[in-house]
């Protein structure tokens, strides 16, 4: 999980308790997986006796990071960052603690709450002065930018963030005892520089450790799917989909991701990744490390429904368990299959499965079709094996009030919705 650490670090933190910092991007009230790599490393951090601030960015929020970006990010209001604050602190409150009374209890700051108060003036005869243009030029960041990257250029504002990032370091070297910052390798330039200005400015010592950019095994960028990110509020991304996520992995992915993601201890890894080295059609690593992130994450309990849910599809799921899962999972299950609609009169009435699979429905293309189906027992409703033409669909067969589930063979799924 590391990439780089500067000189004196693992000193440090074999010393006693350390206190660190990562930032968070305040643009939305939820996180998603790309965080999990820092929020990973705050919770072994704090599991080892340190104490983690996290740093929400409303003022940096407010001016954007070109760090590993073409383009400058939308600026936030306020207002929208301390609702974004909220709502990250909320879930990160599941697995970092935040309330006890331990010495290390971890603690969320807003950068703005410093920063708002500092007139231009006073920043630039204060932290401006103490590091060269020369010195922010060198950055890797700001050169890709002013290497054509981005045919707009880099404007002041973003150019200056470093030192803006770099006082926040600086803030929280002498008002919180915080002699260490970390972030993903792209925030190295940013890190560096607020050790620089810590040590000129104060004469400070300060620390630096970045963890590698997480990518997937074919190149493209992790956590993100054709519908966008995975988030971890499960109002964005049902636990159902989180779960999937995980559990779709690649061997090469899961045997990365469970090291990074999961709690697990070394030898239970390397014995996981022996054991799916011997049966791999069995994907007990991807089926673990869907289990221990998805419980970190959203809790047991949402874990076993997710996995209820799966067997739907691809295990030998009953009727009962259909009714079982929420209306959101069940939809989640079944996005993408066809679907079709009939109103609730006629099922007040009863379809012949005949005609619901012909006529009401175009399941079937032809009455013919259907009752060859049927007769070659290869037709569902709702995981239960319709037995003959004589059957009937009625308002019984709802499922979460007005969806119909109907199945012809092993993997042909359609959704009736009645309305």
């Amino acid at each position: 999980m590391i990439q780089d650490i500067m000189p004196g670090t693992e000193e440090l933190l074999a010393k006693g308790q350390t206190t660190a910092y990562v930032g968070i991007d305040p643009t939305a009230d939820s996180l998603h997986v790309g965080h999990l790599v820092s929020v990973m490393m705050m919770k072994h951090f704090q599991l080892a006796g340190h104490k983690p601030i996290f740093i929400i960015g409303g003022a940096t929020g407010m001016i954007g990071d070109p760090s590993g970006k073409s383009q400058e990010r939308n600026l936030l209001t306020e207002e929208t960052i301390r609702a974004n604050m909220a709502g990250i602190k909320a879930q990160l409150s599941r697995f970092i603690d935040f309330n006890s009374d331990a010495p290390n209890a971890a603690v969320m700051l807003n950068n703005y709450d410093w920063m708002k108060e500092f007139s231009f003036l006073d920043f630039i005869r204060d932290v401006g002065k103490h590091i060269t243009v020369n010195y922010m030029m060198a950055k890797d960041s700001v050169k890709r930018r002013l290497n054509g990257e981005c045919s707009d250029g880099m404007s002041f504002t973003e150019f200056t963030y470093q030192l803006v990032q770099g006082y926040d370091f600086l803030h929280l070297r002498k008002h919180h005892g915080c002699m260490l910052q970390m972030g993903g390798s792209d925030q190295w330039g940013n890190i560096t520089t607020g050790t620089e200005l810590i040590r000129r400015k104060e004469g400070m010592e300060a620390y630096g450790l970045t963890w590698p950019l997480m990518t997937k095994s074919d190149g493209k960028k992790f956590g993100k799917t054709e519908s966008g990110n995975i988030w971890l509020d499960p109002r964005r991304t049902s636990p159902y989909k989180f779960y999937q996520f995980w559990l779709n992995t690649t061997d090469d992915d899961a045997a990365r991701y469970v090291k990074i993601f999961t709690l697990l201890p070394s030898a239970r890894i390397d014995a996981l990744i022996a054991e799916h080295a011997e049966a791999p059609h069995l994907r007990k690593l991807q089926k673990t490390l869907a289990k221990e992130i998805t419980c970190l994450i959203h809790g047991e309990a949402a874990y076993n429904a997710a996995l209820e849910a799966s067997q739907i599809l691809f295990g030998n799921a009953t009727s009962d368990s259909l009714r079982r899962i929420d209306e959101e999972t069940f939809l989640s299950v079944f996005e993408g299959v066809p679907q079709f609609e009939i109103a609730t009169a006629d099922l007040k009435a009863g379809i012949s499965i005949v005609d619901f699979l012909a006529d009401k429905t175009a399941i079937m293309a032809s009455k013919g079709e259907a009752r060859r189906a049927l007769k070659s027992n290869a037709v569902s409703i709702n995981k239960e094996k319709v037995g003959g033409e004589e059957a009937v669909i009625g308002e019984s067969h709802l499922v979460n009030g007005k969806y119909i589930l109907a199945q012809s063979g092993k993997k042909n799924y359609f959704l009736v919705i009645v309305k």
